[in-house]
C-alpha cells in the first residue's frame, strides 16, 4: 500500500510560479509511474503530467506543456511539479498518483494510489 502526501499549494498571482511536492511511503517508489492530476471548480479531474520510473520519459497535457515540469527524486521518494507562468485557469486541487506497471501501458489512466490533494489558486 502506497501513501502519498502533497504539499506546496497556495495562492499566487497570474504569471507566478509554485512547486508542488508529493512524498510517497509504504511502497517501492522507484517502481511506480507517478502522475499529477487536477480538478478545478465544477470540472472533471484531468491529467496534468506523468513521469516514468527513472524520469527519462515524461508526458504532459497540452494545457500545461511548456509551463509545467514534472520530476522525481527516487532517493527521497518524492515527485515534483514545477509550475511556471501560472494562469487563473490553472486553479484547482492538484493530486499526485502512483501506478505500477510499464510506461508503455499508458501513463494517463489506471492509477492505483492517490493523495488527498493540495489547493492551487491563481488570481488574475
Amino acid at each position: 500500500q502506497v501513501q502519498l502526501v502533497e504539499s506546496g499549494g497556495g495562492l499566487v498571482q497570474a504569471g507566478g510560479s509554485l512547486r508542488l511536492s508529493c512524498a510517497a511511503s509504504g511502497g517501492t517508489f522507484s517502481t511506480y509511474i507517478m502522475g499529477w492530476f487536477r480538478q478545478g471548480p465544477g470540472k472533471e479531474r484531468e491529467f496534468v503530467a506523468a513521469i516514468s520510473w527513472t524520469g527519462v520519459s515524461t508526458r504532459y497535457a497540452d494545457a500545461v506543456k511548456g509551463r509545467f515540469t514534472i520530476s522525481r527524486d527516487n532517493a527521497k521518494n518524492t515527485v515534483y511539479l514545477q509550475m511556471n507562468s501560472l494562469k487563473p485557469e490553472d486553479t484547482a486541487v492538484y493530486s499526485c498518483a502512483a501506478k505500477p506497471g510499464s510506461w508503455y501501458d499508458g501513463p494517463v489512466h489506471s492509477y492505483s494510489y492517490w493523495g488527498q490533494g493540495t489547493q492551487v489558486t491563481v488570481s488574475s
